[in-house]
C-alpha cells in the first residue's frame, strides 16, 4: 500500500491532506468550545446549525463551483481554496456574535466544497493505474480514520498548555501547509474542460451522468446506505456509552475508536481484495452487512446487551461502511474521461453529502423522540431499501464496467468491476 508513496506527486499531495485533515480535525473542537463561550447552554443548537450549514455547502455549493472553476489551473484552484479556508480559520477567534460563526463556516465550508472534489478528481490523473489508485484510496480511508482519533488527543493536549482560540492557529497553519504541498508539487497537465452550456447545464452534468449509469445508480443508493450507519454512530454513540452503558467521556471515544478499527481493517485488506474479488461484490457484501449492524444496535439499546457486544457491533458498522466507501472512487475513475472527471466526483461529493441531510435527523430526532432503538429500526429499514435498490439497478456486466455513451472508460475486464 505504501509503495505509491514513492511517487512524489502523490506523496506531496496525500501530505497535504493529512495535514489539512489535522488542522480540519482541531477546528472542529475549536468550533465547539467557542460554540460554548457564546451560547453556553445553547452550544448545541449552534453546533447543529452550523453542521447544517455544512452540509448545504457541500451539497449545493459544490457542483456551482466546479462549474465555475472548471477552466481554472487545477492548482490554482486548490491553493486559492486553501488560503481562503486559512484566512477564515485565522478569523475565528475573533467573533464574538453567533451569526458571525455561520457565515464564516458558510464560506469555509463553500471552500472545502471546492477543495475536495477537485483534489479526488486529481488523485487517477496521478496514478494512473488502478492498482496504485486502490492503494490511495485505501490510504486515503486509513488517514480519515486515523484523523478521527488523533485530532481529539492532539486538540487535548495543546489545551493543557493553550487557550481553544490557539486551536485555530493550527487549523490555520494545517490549510497554509496544504496550500504549500500543493503549490510544490508538479502536477500533470489536464485540458481545459470542453463541455459548453450554461452554468445550470454544467452545474447539473454530474448528476445527470450518476442517473444515466447503472452502475453510478447503485453508488447512490449505497451512498444512502453508508449514510444511515454513520449517522448512527456519530450523532448517537455518546447516547449509548454514557446513557445505555453508564459510562464515561473515554467509553465515548473508545466506542468510535471500535468504528474506525473496523473501518482501517478494511483499508488495509481492501487492495489485495479487490484483485480478486469484483467491487460490485465486495461493495454490496458491505451494504447486506450494515442492516444486520443496525439491527443489532438496535436489539443492543432496546434489551440490553454486552459493552464487547455493542463496540464488536461498532467495528461491524465500520467495516460494512469501509466496504462501500473505499472502492467507491473506483466505479467514478472509470465512468469519466478527461472532460467529465471533475463533474462525476464533484456529484459524488454533492450526493453522498445529501445523504447526511436524511439520516443526521433521523438518528437524532427519532432517537431522541422514541428512543434508540426506533433510531437504529428506521435507519436499519433505510439502509436495507438502499442495499435492495443498488441490487436492483446494478447488475454484473461482462464488460467489467457497465458504463455507456460518454463517460465510458475502457474495459479492464472482470465482471462488475
Amino acid at each position: 500500500m505504501l509503495s505509491v508513496l514513492r511517487r512524489s506527486a502523490y506523496r506531496n499531495l496525500f501530505t497535504a491532506q493529512v495535514v489539512a485533515l489535522l488542522g480540519t480535525g482541531l477546528l472542529t473542537v475549536a468550533l465547539g468550545l467557542l460554540a460554548f463561550d457564546l451560547a453556553g447552554g445553547r452550544a448545541g443548537a449552534v453546533l447543529g446549525t452550523a453542521l447544517t450549514i455544512k452540509m448545504v455547502a457541500y451539497v449545493f455549493v459544490a457542483p456551482v463551483m466546479a462549474a465555475l472553476v472548471e477552466r481554472l489551473p487545477r492548482k490554482g484552484v486548490l491553493v486559492g481554496a486553501d488560503l481562503v479556508r486559512a484566512a477564515i480559520a485565522m478569523s475565528l477567534p475573533f467573533v464574538d456574535q453567533v451569526w458571525q460563526i455561520y457565515v464564516l463556516v458558510f464560506v469555509l465550508q463553500s471552500a472545502s466544497a471546492t477543495f475536495t472534489p477537485a483534489f479526488q478528481s486529481l488523485i487517477p490523473v496521478v496514478l494512473p493505474e488502478e492498482k496504485d489508485y486502490t492503494k490511495a484510496l485505501s490510504l486515503s480511508r486509513l488517514a480519515y480514520d486515523l484523523e478521527s482519533l488523533v485530532s481529539p488527543l492532539l486538540a487535548a493536549a495543546l489545551l493543557a498548555v493553550v487557550s481553544y482560540s490557539d486551536l485555530f492557529i493550527g487549523t490555520t497553519a494545517g490549510f497554509l501547509v496544504s496550500a504549500a504541498m500543493v503549490l510544490a508539487t508538479r502536477l500533470p497537465v489536464i485540458p481545459p474542460s470542453q463541455h459548453q452550456g450554461s452554468l445550470l447545464h454544467r452545474t447539473t452534468l454530474g448528476t445527470r451522468i450518476f442517473l444515466r449509469e447503472p452502475t453510478l445508480r447503485g453508488l447512490m443508493a449505497l451512498n444512502l446506505v453508508v449514510a444511515t450507519a454513520t449517522a448512527l454512530v456519530l450523532v448517537n454513540t455518546v447516547v449509548y456509552a454514557r446513557d445505555l452503558f453508564g459510562g464515561s467521556n473515554t467509553d465515548v471515544a473508545i466506542a468510535l475508536a471500535a468504528f474506525g478499527a473496523g473501518s482501517m481493517l478494511v483499508a488495509f485488506v481492501a487492495p489485495g481484495l479487490l484483485e480478486r474479488v469484483a467491487d460490485r461484490t465486495f461493495m454490496l457484501v458491505g451494504a447486506a452487512v450494515l442492516p444486520l449492524g443496525l439491527l443489532g444496535a438496535a436489539l443492543v439499546a432496546g434489551t440490553g446487551g454486552s459493552w464487547a457486544v455493542f463496540l464488536g457491533l461498532w467495528a461491524v458498522l465500520g467495516v460494512g461502511t469501509s466496504m462501500i466507501s473505499t472502492p467507491s472512487s473506483r466505479l467514478l475513475r472509470r465512468a469519466a474521461t478527461d472532460d467529465t472527471r471533475s463533474y462525476l466526483f464533484t456529484a459524488q461529493f454533492s450526493l453522498s453529502h445529501a445523504c447526511f441531510m436524511l439520516t443526521y435527523p433521523i438518528a437524532g430526532w427519532v432517537g431522541a423522540a422514541a428512543g434508540q432503538p426506533a433510531a437504529a429500526l428506521v435507519l436499519g429499514g433505510l439502509a436495507l431499501a438502499g442495499t435492495v435498490t443498488a441490487l436492483a439497478v446494478w447488475r454484473p456486466a461482462r464488460d467489467g464496467a457497465g458504463f455507456s455513451g460518454p463517460g465510458r472508460a475502457p474495459s479492464r475486464g472482470g465482471s462488475g468491476r
